[in-house]
């Protein structure tokens, strides 16, 4: 059974943990995890609401990889999608290669107080990810990014 952590409970974790608890052939356990577990838990509510299926919640700091690595573990996932605040890519990119997971985001890092649009310092991780024999998938939100991710899920 596939097993997913999505992190971020904003506007973009509450859709995507919608669709992804649509589509159950490919995202079997979901987890949703946040700084704010109480948000998390909203979500979860509406999925339920909605769709009929149950997905774990955990509260998170995704500022901190050994921690956010630990959650990878202790959840099972197989696959993380990061939908938190951009300047938090890098950090989750380190969790994941920590717990050998593969990684997906909708976003390209940028750092805090600057917003700079490139990727530069995610591809600087390329042989990294090549090593531990992972994969990252990188800005699959910008238009039309997401929509085709959840189209090929169909």
């Amino acid at each position: 059974m596939n097993k997913v952590l999505l992190i971020g409970a904003g506007g973009v974790g509450s859709v995507v943990a919608h669709k992804c608890a649509m589509v159950p052939s490919v995202f079997g356990e979901i987890t949703l995890a946040s700084r704010t577990k109480s948000k998390c838990d909203a979500i979860a509510a509406e999925v339920k609401l909605r769709t009929g299926r149950d997905i774990a919640t955990a509260q998170v700091d995704a500022d901190d990889p050994v921690q956010t690595a630990e959650l990878i573990r202790k959840t099972g996932a197989t696959l993380v999608v990061n939908v938190a605040l951009p300047y938090q890519d890098l950090t989750i990119m380190d969790a994941c290669i920590r717990a050998g997971v593969d990684y997906l985001d909708t976003a390209n890092y940028e750092p805090k107080d600057v917003a700079k649009f490139e990727y530069s310092w995610q591809w600087a991780l390329q042989d990294q990810w090549l090593s531990a024999g992972r994969s990252a998938l990188l800005g699959s939100g910008f238009d039309p990014g997401v929509t085709n991710v959840f189209t090929a899920c169909s």
